[in-house]
């Protein structure tokens, strides 16, 4: 092996000097091995963020229940869990408000908040969509969505406010930058009168694999153009991670965040698809500068794990793993 791809012992020697030497554990050719020592810009922070995880980390409803995954978020420490609207769930149209307002009196219950409301249906019926049917069907089901967020008793809906292209389907047809502005920002002033009524945030996402809404000043134009107290973001660590970085975002789009996805993302990898996306900590993000951007601009919300793909086998341990995690992050432990 070529000298400059191994471990420099020295540097070796240093890190276990810095980290202090633990009994007994050897490490690479045999040299203790240290306990894992972490950057000084993270030893004794505490951040007051709330923590919280989607329903899609929990096998539900092949597996569990949603009185199941409720009580799994609060018995692994967490303070919310994010809800998925779709259309064949307790949670889709086939509910009204007596049936959220049962989930809402559940999860009080239970003692965990329902941090937000969020949905998949916003890829199947883009609110820009070229077929005007769809877009109708999008914008009716949005309006189902806010109305669901109200009774749930969550303030925060995540919408989508539209695709210039969805390259994971093949029935969307590319929409042309302009006219895509023009259709979300038409959908979403009509979007407005109830979310106010209502008192629901329209959290705007950055998705960055939908080609709208790029950079965060796009993101901010945006938003500001409909000067009401009711549009804000949905920040995404995640989705601009491939090209870009989250602690470049969060300064920028300052207190208009309203509420957070932490999706650990690995720049290492080829694969841009939904499994570029890992468990938490296990990936490249550097969350002690996102961390602290957060802080920066005085974000007190939640930070919510958003992950696809409960574990197969003892799907808890996904769960109680992250919570750990966030505790470390968040300097509870």
């Amino acid at each position: 092996m070529p000298l400059d791809h191994m471990l420099n012992r020295r540097d070796l020697l240093g890190t276990a000097l810095a980290a202090g030497t633990t009994a007994g554990l050897q490490g690479p050719f045999g040299l203790p091995l240290a306990a894992v020592a972490q950057p000084a810009s993270t030893m004794g922070k505490k951040y007051p963020f709330k923590k919280s995880i989607n329903l899609w980390a929990f096998p539900y409803p092949q597996q569990m229940s949603l009185e199941q995954c409720l009580q799994l978020a609060k018995d692994a420490g967490f303070d919310g869990i994010e809800l998925n609207y779709d259309l064949d769930s307790d949670l889709s149209p086939k509910s009204g408000t007596a049936e959220f307002m049962a989930i809402r009196r559940m999860a009080e219950k239970i003692g965990i908040a329902i941090s937000g409301l969020c949905s998949f249906l916003f890829w199947p019926y883009p609110l820009t969509s070229n077929d005007p049917e769809k877009r109708s069907l999008g914008l009716e089901l949005a309006g189902k969505m806010t109305q669901a967020a109200h009774d749930l008793g969550t303030e925060n809906l995540l919408v989508v406010p539209g695709a210039v292209c969805i390259p994971w389907r093949t029935d969307h047809e590319p929409v042309p930058n302009d006219v895509c502005e023009q259709r979300a920002k038409a959908a979403v002033r009509q979007m407005i009168p109830v979310a106010e009524k209502l008192k629901v945030n329209l959290n705007m996402e950055n998705i960055f694999f939908n080609g709208f809404l790029m950079t965060p000043m796009e993101m901010n134009a945006f938003v500001d153009s409909f000067s009401s107290e009711r549009v804000h973001v949905h920040f995404d660590t995640g989705n601009i991670s491939e090209y870009q970085y989250p602690e470049h975002w969060i300064p920028l789009l300052g207190q208009r965040t309203r509420n957070v996805h932490l999706k650990e993302f690995t720049k290492k990898g080829t694969d841009h698809s939904l499994e570029a996306f890992r468990p938490l900590l296990d990936g490249t993000t550097n969350w002690p500068a996102v961390l602290d951007a957060f802080a920066a601009v005085n974000y007190q919300g939640y930070l919510t794990f958003e992950y696809f793909h409960p574990y197969l086998y003892w799907p808890e341990a996904l769960i109680h793993q992250t919570s750990d995690s966030l505790d470390r992050m968040l300097g509870r432990k």
